[in-house]
């Protein structure tokens, strides 16, 4: 029995050591990279060849390669080869898009929350849209309950669902929400959770450390005149384990909307947007960190966009597209990296 508890107990301290080692591992690498995009830069990608421009669109990266989809007008996809620094043609979508997260999900993008037609009463998309780069084709997916549709809506996937945050429903008028609904893609049933604290649209949501974050957005009110002004300074957090929303302390630090979100490490990047407080769009970039819900400003975009999204790929945030001034133009086609 002595021989016995001395194995056992050694059994225990290696067990230890290595769950130590492992968290030591995860620590170091999220310090890695949130060291890395402190003291990163932007460059400017030069490819061999441009993308078509476009604005109020998506940019998403699917198994190595770069999809930029959607935008306002009917466009065919733009595919980016890292390895031969080349754009490529994909197929055009279904029907025009806009104004949405596109979420990669099991190899295919998924669209959702999403808009379609001309401003400034745009109609939200009725079904799911579901990209798959494999064999480049567009498929019309599940319809979306016609009483919770809205376009420029926040989207994350958690856990194999996919989560609608907020919104509007009747394109820039008014309408806008503070609502959030779970689809389950393997059930197809959708599920109502509790609203937001702040209502918003034209922002972008993340999730991180098993939240969800709102930052950034406005209440888009062109039928009273006010269609960029009424920006969102509060940034809100839903909780998945609590099921409950709060807002935080500390707001974004300049306000705007039309903005894309990215997590890397423990920090929520903020980039980019549009606001009535200047003509050209911001070049702000603005990191939260989730351990001390504090911001930080990050060196600014070279090129000031809105209306376009970002990721992270090989520790290093990429954006493309996207509008250079508040409203719909110019439409642009260039892409930049922080690394």
């Amino acid at each position: 029995m002595k021989y016995l508890s001395i194995f056992v107990s050694l059994l225990v301290m290696i067990w230890l050591l290595a769950c130590s080692s492992e968290n030591e591992k995860a620590q170091t690498a999220s310090h890695q990279d949130a060291t890395q995009i402190d003291s990163a830069d932007w460059q400017t990608v030069q490819a061999q060849n441009e993308p078509t421009p476009r604005h109020e669109n998506a940019f998403t990266e699917v198994n190595g390669k770069f999809y930029l989809l959607g935008g306002r007008g009917m466009k065919a996809i733009d595919i980016y080869d890292p390895q031969t620094n080349t754009w490529t043609k994909g197929q055009q979508p279904p029907l025009e898009m806009h104004h949405f997260q596109a979420l990669p999900y099991q190899g295919k993008i998924y669209v959702m929350g999403a808009f379609t037609g001309g401003y400034p009463d745009e109609t939200p998309i009725p079904n799911i849209y579901i990209y798959d780069p494999q064999v480049d084709r567009w498929e019309k997916g599940p319809d979306i309950p016609k009483v919770r549709r809205r376009g420029a809506a926040g989207v994350v996937v958690h856990q194999d669902k996919f989560y609608l945050v907020s919104g509007i429903q009747n394109g820039h008028l008014g309408g806008y929400v503070n609502w959030l609904d779970e689809y389950d893609p393997a059930s197809g049933e959708w599920k109502v959770l509790p609203d937001a604290p702040h209502k918003r649209d034209h922002f972008q949501a993340a999730v991180a450390g098993n939240k969800i974050y709102a930052a950034g957005g406005r209440t888009s009110s062109a039928e009273t005149g006010q269609p960029l002004e009424l920006t969102v300074p509060e940034v809100d957090v839903y909780d998945f384990e609590t099921n409950q929303w709060t807002t935080l302390k500390e707001a974004i630090p300049t306000q705007r909307a039309g903005t894309t979100a990215v997590v890397s490490g423990n920090k929520i990047v903020v980039m980019g947007g549009e606001s009535g407080t200047q003509e050209q769009a911001h070049r702000e970039v603005e990191a939260l960190d989730i351990k001390t819900n504090q911001w930080q400003k990050l060196p600014f975009l070279n090129q000031g966009r809105h209306g376009t999204q970002a990721f992270l790929f090989d520790n290093s945030i990429y954006i493309a597209a996207g509008s250079g001034n508040r409203g719909g133009g110019p439409e642009l086609n260039s892409m930049e990296v922080l690394k």
